[in-house]
């Protein structure tokens, strides 16, 4: 297992498999760890000749500061756990100033609106810096297939929209939302949670398999009050937002039309810790 820490090395490395005409996968991570990252690798590992993870928490998609400062990182059991399932693996955790060439800035990216709803609207900034961190590490490996989790759905079709408008050669391979045995999905912020509401926080994932229960009986207004309900009767868990939109456009909806697509999504504050999931719903 190579772990490197800058792009001449990270070149010098994939040089060799890219004369040969070998698969590159890329598996873009900002650390800590755990199994919904190593199901993307493992899904990488099976597709591609050569699998690259990258860990590098991109200070950008931050708009606020102290999440920044408070997110996790363990580089020595992330490498760890990446053994655990391969030695072949390539790392690549460059500093902020060798992937961004010591211009540590987002670009201004439109995709569509896409970026305006939901995270785009809570979190300002979230995915210009997401684009162009995503952008920059395309840069940095030429894959040939890139991996993302679902419980990222907006981002996860964010960068569909960025490969499409930058006409790169690459697949994009969305992977499946990972869980917890309480339903809880899967992320590095639920290290920050304690037990108790860690434990407490399957009751998000049960309320998303409510309201996906009630799609097709109630219209999508009357189950967006009724999601408001629950949280508000549960003083553990704040809800920012729940949203029922088109999968294609991730517009909200109000009026559902049998020939789309739906999905519902949901931003969560536990002891001042965001979560966020999502369901599909048809």
């Amino acid at each position: 297992m190579k772990v490197l820490e800058s792009k001449k090395e990270l070149n010098e490395v994939l040089k060799e498999w890219k004369s040969k005409n070998c698969s590159i996968g890329l598996v873009p991570t900002m650390g800590a760890l755990h199994q919904g990252h190593l199901s993307l690798v493992k899904r990488a590992l099976a597709d591609n000749d050569l699998v690259v993870v990258t860990i590098f928490i991109n200070p950008t998609q931050f708009d606020n500061t102290e999440d920044l400062d408070k997110y996790p990182s363990n580089l020595k059991k992330d490498v760890a756990l990446l053994l655990s399932v391969s030695k072949e693996v390539v790392i690549f955790t460059p500093s902020q100033t060798e992937i961004y060439d010591g211009n540590v800035t987002s670009k201004a990216f439109n995709f569509n609106g896409l970026e305006k709803v939901m995270e785009g609207e809570f979190r300002t900034g979230h995915f210009d810096g997401v684009a162009t961190i995503v952008e920059l590490l395309f840069k940095a490996v030429e894959p040939t297939r890139a991996y993302f989790g679902e419980k990222d759905f907006q981002q996860l079709q964010i960068i569909q929209k960025l490969v499409e408008q930058s006409h790169l050669d690459l697949e994009i391979v969305p992977c499946p939302i990972e869980r917890e045995p309480n339903g809880l999905a899967r992320s590095s912020r639920n290290e920050r949670l304690s037990q108790s509401t860690r434990k407490a926080a399957g009751f998000i994932h049960e309320t998303l398999l409510s309201a996906k229960t009630k799609f097709g009986m109630e219209n999508a207004k009357n189950i967006n009050e009724w999601v408001f309900q629950q949280f508000h009767k549960n003083p553990v868990f704040e809800l920012e937002y729940f949203e029922i939109t088109d999968v294609d456009t991730l517009t909200p909806t109000t009026k559902i039309q049998k020939d789309r697509k739906y999905r519902a999504f949901v931003a969560v504050y536990a002891e001042g810790i965001r979560l966020i999931d999502n369901i599909a719903l048809n």
